[in-house]
């Protein structure tokens, strides 16, 4: 099941039982200091975009950003009711992008802020340009990482900020480890995280695209990493992913359970990257 359809058919899962079934983001909750409510831990990678979109106000012309893998838009809506912006967002999913228009059109946000269909590796022409562009928990799902690099370089002009808050893996070495490589591999496939890359060669590739070196910060001890049902799901891992058809039907789930366990391993960190185009 390619990326497209993982989303199809799992969207409504994500939004009835996900850390942000009350906002409708499909991240992850960060617990930084500071952060006292589950709706603030929802929205700590959306007030760290919102932040860096701020420093672009300038003047009555509005800030143009682009989301690259805009989930059901709540973080562009999000984003729209605080700031003077105009937003696109991308995603690969009819199912999203329907309900992305929805919220749209229920915040009154439609002059805005719309959702295109497309890949963000080849972005539809109708884009546009942007100021700043962000992928949240979205680029590991690249098919072509060198191709989302080159892409966000013809979007932004020179000065124009990139970030991205994803999964990355800890150290290269760790392949070397084969319960290491045997949690990633798991990893890789209930996610559809084609572009599961250590730090070093996200900064090659990007540096190849025309980004400057990226600012850096480590969010992954301040995600919730031992809530009661991911300890248990744990327990059924193996099982779920043994299943005729387990990593069909049950791959988000065998998945986001081996992700937990290389994050809590040390084997992979969650970080948000900011990067400036040359």
């Amino acid at each position: 099941m390619d990326v497209q359809a993982y989303y199809d058919r799992h969207t409504t899962t994500f939004l009835t039982l996900g850390h942000g079934r009350r906002t409708g983001a499909i991240h992850r909750a960060v617990w930084a200091p500071g952060i006292t409510t589950r709706e603030q831990a929802m929205r700590f990678v959306d007030d760290a975009v919102a932040r860096r979109v701020a420093d672009l106000v300038r003047s009555t012309a509005p800030v143009r950003v682009v989301d690259l893998g805009c989930g059901v838009g709540s973080s562009l809506v999000y984003l729209a009711a605080r700031l003077p912006i105009v937003g696109t967002g991308i995603t690969l999913s009819p199912v999203q992008s329907a309900l992305a228009r929805r919220r749209i059109e229920d915040a009154g946000l439609a002059a805005r802020v719309r959702c295109l269909v497309g890949d963000f590796c080849d972005l539809p022409d109708e884009t546009g340009s942007a100021d700043l562009a962000y992928a949240v928990e979205a680029f590991v799902h690249a098919t072509d990482a060198a191709a989302f690099f080159s892409q966000c370089a013809a979007l932004l002009p020179s000065g124009g900020t990139l970030v991205i808050c994803d999964d990355t893996v800890a150290d290269i070495a760790v392949w070397d480890d084969p319960r290491a490589a045997a949690r990633l591999a798991r990893f890789r496939e209930g996610w559809r995280a084609h572009s599961l890359l250590d730090l070093p060669d996200i900064r090659r590739l990007a540096a190849e695209a025309g980004f400057g070196e990226p600012e850096v910060e480590d969010l992954t001890p301040y995600l919730e990493l031992q809530r009661p049902r991911d300890v248990a799901l744990a327990a059924v891992e193996g099982l779920l992913a043994r299943l005729p058809g387990g990593m069909t039907r049950f791959g988000h789930l065998v998945g986001g359970s081996a992700l937990r366990a290389c994050l809590v391993r040390g084997w992979i960190r969650y970080r948000l990257l900011t990067f400036r185009r040359h």
